[in-house]
C-alpha cells in the first residue's frame, strides 16, 4: 500500500478538521486505508500538517463517532472494519440531505442540469476507477 497522506488547503472555506474527516472517510471507504491501519498519532499528524492538535482531536473524534476509526486506549487510532452503522432509512435521509446541499450550491453557480449530471458522472467514474485500482492491488 502506498503511504496515505492527508492534504489540507489553508484558506479553504472547508474547515481543516472537515478536510481531514472527508479524506480519511473516503480513503477508508475505497480501501486506500485498510481495516486495522494505524493512523498517525494526534501529535505527529498535527506537526506534519502544521495545525493545532485540537483540530486533529476533533477530526478523529468525529471519525470514531461515525465508525470509520476505532480508538484503542494507549495504542492510538485505527481504521475500523467496514460495517454499516446506519439503517437504510437513515442512509437515505443523509443522502437526501447531502443532495439538497449540493444542488443548492451548484444552482447558485448557474450550471445547467446537463452540466451537473456530466460532472457527477465523471466523479463517480473516477471513484470507480480508484476502487478498481485498490481491488487490483489487494
Amino acid at each position: 500500500m502506498s503511504e496515505f497522506r492527508i492534504e489540507i488547503t489553508t484558506g479553504s472555506r472547508t474547515p481543516i478538521y472537515r478536510q481531514i474527516v472527508d479524506q480519511v472517510r473516503l480513503a477508508a471507504a475505497t480501501g486506500a486505508l485498510p481495516a486495522g491501519y494505524a493512523m498517525p498519532s494526534v501529535r505527529i499528524l498535527a506537526e506534519e500538517l502544521l495545525v493545532n492538535a485540537n483540530t486533529i482531536v476533533k477530526a478523529y473524534a468525529e471519525l470514531v463517532r461515525e465508525g470509520v476509526l476505532e480508538s484503542h486506549q494507549g495504542k492510538g487510532f485505527f481504521v475500523a472494519a467496514k460495517r454499516q452503522v446506519y439503517s437504510r432509512a437513515e442512509r437515505t435521509r443523509r443522502l437526501q440531505q447531502a443532495l439538497d446541499s449540493f444542488i443548492h450550491q451548484v444552482a447558485f453557480l448557474d450550471f445547467s442540469a446537463d452540466e451537473i449530471c456530466k460532472a457527477v458522472a465523471e466523479r463517480l467514474q473516477d471513484l470507480h476507477a480508484q476502487l478498481d485500482s485498490v481491488r487490483a492491488r489487494a
